[in-house]
């Protein structure tokens, strides 16, 4: 007698579903130390495969093509941070100056609200937000330095993973290729390319961005133009979210350092169009609107990142739920998954203008 599937009722698999989840992100959150620098590394492998399978392909071993790679991704990362680091320093050592700049335009600011609020209500104000942002600071550097502190493990990752290439795609291959091979092996090599476009897109988008804003800053005369564009690009990888913070920071740094509010505007009109052509031109062409997360996940994802993993869950949930609607995509029982975690007035936008590319 063949035994029968026994169905469990909703509010059992919801259940069930709903304890997975919240073991999986206390699994998540405890082993955080181990999975942000292999996160990491896995789009650093993906990134530098290419240039290890170039390499390969003009007779080079493994071992030294991929030690090759990620030289060349040392040089260009330490390059970028070595810039940033000095262009840090230098606005550091202007601290104090600007510091006392701040006093001034706060103490003007008080004494022209004293006739509504009064001074010793203003000052607890601003004691009690001053109270409320360090353990922000705090958290936020913690996380920062925390990163830093197991940086030292992501060039061993990225080399095991791109000297394991092989046997982890075979060991995909025999899990999931029993019913059906050769289908597998497609979607997991579509998957693979998708994977490389997107993380290339995107390396390329926050590159224009980047040039993008420090031309717009260092037009307006805003000091430290290349600092604080390429910390805009950044920022502008969490959505909305990061697109009021890459603004709101040259427009501090323009009121400290010049006079009057044109500055000020002038910054504001420019990073709504940099942003304007970001949305509705970089990314649908660049990275490609077909991996569009609409803005609702985007916010949640991010949100998700921060609580659980801080600072780089923020910046590595976007690219994991980009990579997570490739595989949906890609996957006939995923599909209804894929649809939910993209933006499909995006994608019914770019095959509009495909369709109409074609007729002309």
């Amino acid at each position: 007698m063949l035994a029968t599937s026994k169905k469990y009722p909703f509010y059992v698999r919801v259940t069930i579903i709903l304890f997975g989840l919240i073991l999986f992100s206390y699994a998540l959150a405890n082993l955080r130390d181990i999975l942000i620098p292999f996160s990491f590394a896995l789009f650093l492998a993906v990134l530098l495969n290419p240039l290890t399978e170039r390499l390969m392909g003009w007779r080079v071993p493994r071992v030294p093509a991929i030690m090759i790679a990620l030289l060349v991704a040392t040089v260009v990362i330490g390059g970028v941070w070595y810039f940033l680091a000095t262009q840090m320093m230098h606005f550091t050592s202007q601290l104090p100056a600007l510091q006392r700049k701040m006093e001034q335009l706060l103490s003007r600011l008080q004494q022209e609200l004293a006739h509504k609020i009064p001074l010793e209500k203003q000052n607890q104000y601003i004691s009690e937000a001053k109270a409320g942002i360090k353990p922000l600071i705090g958290r936020t550097l913690g996380s920062v330095f925390g990163t830093l502190t197991t940086a030292f493990l992501l060039p061993v990752y990225t080399f095991l993973l791109l000297y394991y290439k092989n046997l982890i795609l075979n060991f995909l291959y025999e899990i999931f290729a029993k019913a059906n091979e050769e289908e597998v092996r497609a979607v997991l090599r579509q998957t693979r390319g998708a994977i490389q476009s997107y993380m290339f897109g995107l390396l390329i988008e926050a590159s224009i961005v980047a040039a993008l804003n420090t031309l717009a800053l260092f037009i307006l005369g805003v000091p430290y133009a290349v600092l604080l564009g390429v910390l805009g690009a950044v920022l502008n990888v969490l959505p909305f979210i990061g697109g009021i913070l890459s603004t709101l920071l040259p427009v501090i740094v323009a009121t400290i350092v010049k006079d009057g509010w044109s500055t000020q505007i002038w910054v504001c009109i420019s990073y709504i169009v940099i942003q304007f052509t970001d949305n509705h031109f970089l990314i649908p062409y660049i990275v490609s609107a077909k991996v569009r997360i609409n803005a609702l996940i985007s916010i949640i994802v991010v949100l998700l990142g921060g609580a659980v993993w801080g600072l780089s869950g923020m910046f590595l949930s976007i690219p994991f739920i980009g990579v997570l609607k490739i595989i949906f995509d890609r996957i006939p029982e995923m599909k209804a998954w894929g649809r939910l975690l993209g933006d499909n007035q995006a994608e019914r936008r770019l095959r509009t203008r495909k369709a109409v590319a074609k007729q002309a």
